[in-house]
């Protein structure tokens, strides 16, 4: 379902009666308040032992470094907007007109904070994206226009800087590993455009992985209440360190429910650092689409813990494709250190400098082995989304048409590929397979989410073109007491799934 949220923002619904993900915005924006052009000490705010009695002191000294950012945006940025990789429940709220149709550039409006006296500002990356014309309004009602230095879609954080220099009073940074549920949280920011808005409560949780599209970003999960326009907006604890960015809410409405996500202000201030720095983020890149291991697949590969990482597909000509690993390896170390899942080892890839030699011990085949690589820098979130391998432009002769051919203890029937499905799956020439005609409702693939339509590459480890192949990889799996470990490809791309063959 679609709906026009407030007149500027397009609500996406995911789920009946979905909650909502909202990358905050707001509107128009009055203001009162009145700033020193000073560092706000956080060590003249001490936090008290127990529920403060008030949290006026410690709002007085931060609000001043608190400001309002007002975005307008350019004609050609308002596009339909993409669902992909957000969690189960959620909905996003994206600036636009319904249905993605164009119209005048949009205003929103969203919250920073100073973090240097020269002006200096740390806000969201979806605040500015797609901006023309930012200005910042401060707490004491000066309209001040801004440049960005510098963004990063991948954790949602963006810097900017006011024209003109000037003295500005200024937060700073705390490490926020030192926080824990139950803490006390205060939050100032531009919700609905009511400037200088302070909120208190609890962290209610740590390390958030679910709130969010982000692999590199564990969210701290807050209940002080935040709105749109709160997003890029500082999240502090009682002595007045900025512990969090805020960034997300989850809402069935679009309002406060009380459950708010804000980007850790370790994870914040490093990504500011290098923005500061250099004008970007670079991470490390081994070039390989992974996936999760589950039980099952675990089970498949004689793994005896779901832990690792998954390699789904390889890019051609990349760093891990030099260094010889292969789809179908599971990646259990990296550089000594164990990986619990897919995002432990991005966030250990993305950490580490660009062109290291790093060491990486594999599964493959049911035996372990290390292999040495050199790091590349990972490109943009936009070159990895258009990123698909070219369609093939020779593909092997058809193969003669049979009629499907019946595998029941996957519960699927399957034929050889034609030309056409290369075409349409992008296949390269020597790249076999088998196309699923049918899937029975109730058969273990069909839980899975095997479809017809989708193509069996791989079945036990081993690459298949005919029915006869699959049937073996299917009676060793059975012998073996495991399920059968198959890649399947469709339009949504490569993965890998484990499905029950019966008979054990």
């Amino acid at each position: 379902m679609t709906e026009v949220v407030s007149m500027k923002y397009l609500r996406r619904t995911l789920m009946a009666g979905g909650a909502a993900l909202a990358l905050f915005a707001g509107f128009a924006a009055p203001t009162l308040l009145s700033a020193t052009a000073q560092e706000i000490n956080p060590t003249a705010v001490a936090p008290p032992h127990g529920a403060p009695g008030s949290f006026a002191d410690l709002i007085e000294r931060v609000r001043p470094a608190v400001v309002s950012v007002t975005v307008r945006q350019r004609p050609d940025a308002v596009q339909q907007p993409s669902l992909e990789g957000l969690p189960p429940g959620f909905e996003e709220f994206f600036r636009g007109r319904p249905n993605g149709r164009q119209g005048p550039a949009p205003t929103s409006l969203g919250s920073g904070f100073f973090i240097g006296q020269d002006g200096t500002i740390v806000t969201n990356h979806h605040v500015v994206e797609g901006a023309e014309e930012i200005t910042i309004r401060t707490s004491d009602g000066r309209d001040i226009p801004a440049d960005i230095v510098g963004s990063d879609e991948a954790t949602d954080i963006a810097v900017l800087r006011v024209r003109g220099g000037g003295r500005f009073p200024y937060v700073t940074f705390d490490d926020a590993r030192h926080v824990r549920v139950g803490d006390w949280v205060v939050a100032v920011g531009n919700p609905f455009g009511l400037d200088g808005t302070a909120t208190a409560g609890i962290v209610s949780a740590m390390g958030r992985t679910d709130a969010g599209s982000s692999a590199y970003v564990d969210y701290m999960q807050i209940d002080a209440p935040i709105n749109r326009g709160n997003s890029g907006g500082p999240t502090f604890d009682l002595a007045g360190n900025v512990i969090g960015v805020n960034s997300a809410i989850f809402s069935p409405t679009g309002g406060n429910v009380g459950i708010g996500f804000a980007i850790p202000a370790n994870t914040a201030s490093a990504i500011v650092q290098q923005i500061i720095n250099s004008g970007r983020v670079t991470r490390g890149w081994i070039g390989v689409s992974i996936q999760p291991l589950d039980a099952d697949i675990a089970s498949s590969l004689g793994l005896e813990e779901a832990r690792g990482a998954l390699i789904a597909s390889v890019t051609p000509d990349g760093p891990a494709a030099r260094a010889g690993l292969q789809q179908g390896d599971v990646i259990l170390t990296f550089n000594g250190q164990q990986i619990e899942n897919s995002r432990d080892l991005t966030q250990r890839v993305g950490a580490t400098a660009i062109g290291a030699n790093s060491r990486v011990e594999i599964l493959r085949n049911g035996r372990r082995q290390t292999l040495n690589l050199r790091l590349g820098e990972r490109p943009s979130e936009q070159t990895l989304a258009s990123t698909n391998p070219a369609p093939n432009a020779t593909p092997e002769p058809e193969q003669e048409q049979q009629g499907g051919v019946a595998q029941s203890s996957l519960g699927v029937s399957v034929r050889p590929l034609t030309a056409e499905d290369r075409t349409r799956l992008s296949l390269r020439a020597n790249e076999n397979g088998l196309v699923i005609t049918t899937v029975e409702p109730t058969s273990d693939a069909a839980q899975k989410g095997i479809r017809p339509g989708d193509v069996i590459m791989q079945a036990g480890g081993r690459a298949i073109r005919t029915a006869a192949e699959l049937t073996a990889a299917v009676d060793a799996a059975r012998r073996a007491n495991r399920p059968l470990l198959l890649q399947v490809s469709n339009r949504a791309g490569r993965g890998f799934v484990a499905v029950d063959v019966g008979g054990q």
